[in-house]
């Protein structure tokens, strides 16, 4: 952690070189240190994010696409970004800033957004930009993961948004998953546990990802919480994805496996409550996991690509047209 002297330097530093537009060779003579110095302070700067950066991608939607999205799904609304260039490495984080652009249209003064953790909410809340007017709190979805990139985690993001939003941030200072539906339940029951779970509950907006299953890229298992074998094991019991570590099947119903009622945080039927719940999600990969988390009735707001989009809604027309032909020859 950096103490204010550093921090000071640092954005000392940063401000000289990126607002003022002074050289590194001038900054360093004016602060009797060499170059090389100054040329690491700045790399620490952004590290540390004492600096960050904003992109602002050109945004084009896809009306037709985000009109089918909502009849389908029954989505107040569908935000669906037109592809800009051939090249789909920044897809992501156009999509977040997509999705930040909304966030920054609907919240007002006063009112309480919760947060889950993950790669699609960091990228919405690292473009909603600076400045925004308005005093938002920011209330921890589910609890803290351990993570590779702890800025993933929803207690960072929950610090993150609330500083840009001029809000205070309300901790869950609990594991994301326990060891036991007892164990679960027992912290449940903990009068600090209990306050940020129902603050959550009441929020007005919740942002939220969708996690696919995959071993190779679920947060389950990276942290250590379910093995290859177990998420193989949940996905032949119908399992294709999660919100806030809450899993779901195709058909959008909770997985009944026991793994949910492990889970400190909101579950699908608290997030049904919230009167907007924003999901972002990309990617071939999450697919199957899209489609069940869309048919879950808890999204208002989805946000995601074009290719993703169309993918998602050719898969939903394939199992209705699947599901009327299974109907047909039963009758």
């Amino acid at each position: 952690m950096l103490d204010y002297t550093e921090h000071d330097l640092l954005a000392q530093v940063a401000t000289m070189y990126y607002i003022e537009e002074m050289t590194q060779d001038a900054i360093a003579g004016q602060l009797r240190l060499s170059r090389v110095k100054i040329y690491r302070l700045l790399k620490q700067a952004r590290a540390e994010q004492v600096i960050q950066f904003t992109v602002n991608w050109p945004i084009q939607r896809t009306p037709e696409i985000e009109a089918q999205l909502c009849n389908r799904f029954g989505l107040r609304e569908a935000l669906v970004l037109k592809p800009g260039s051939s090249d789909r490495t920044h897809a992501l984080a156009r999509v977040g800033q997509l999705g930040a652009r909304f966030l920054e249209q609907t919240l007002r003064d006063g009112m309480t957004l919760t947060v889950c953790l993950g790669r699609s909410t960091y990228e919405v809340i690292h473009a909603v930009r600076p400045g925004f007017q308005g005093h938002v709190n920011v209330v921890q979805a589910v609890g803290s993961i351990a993570l590779a990139t702890p800025e993933l985690d929803s207690a960072s993001l929950t610090r993150e948004l609330a500083a840009k939003l001029g809000g205070a941030a309300h901790y869950l200072a609990a594991p994301m998953v326990v060891d036991s539906i007892a164990a679960a339940e027992m912290l449940r029951s903990q009068r600090d546990i209990q306050r940020p779970l129902e603050l959550a509950r009441q929020a007005d907006v919740a942002l939220v990802g969708v996690g696919n299953l995959d071993p190779t890229t679920s947060e389950f298992a990276k942290a250590g919480y379910l093995s290859a074998d177990d998420l193989a094991q949940i996905r032949r019991s119908g399992g294709v994805g999660d919100m806030s570590g809450q899993i779901f099947t195709i058909e959008g119903a909770p997985y009944t496996g026991g793994f949910n009622e492990r889970v400190i945080g909101l579950r699908l039927e608290d997030l049904r409550t919230i009167p907007t719940v924003m999901s972002i999600a990309i990617g071939a990969a999450k697919t199957q996991a899209i489609l069940g988390a869309l048919r879950t009735g808890v999204i208002d707001v989805f946000c995601t690509d074009l290719d993703t989009a169309t993918a998602v809604l050719e898969l939903h027309n394939r199992s209705a047209d699947f599901t009327d032909f299974a109907e047909k020859i039963s009758a």
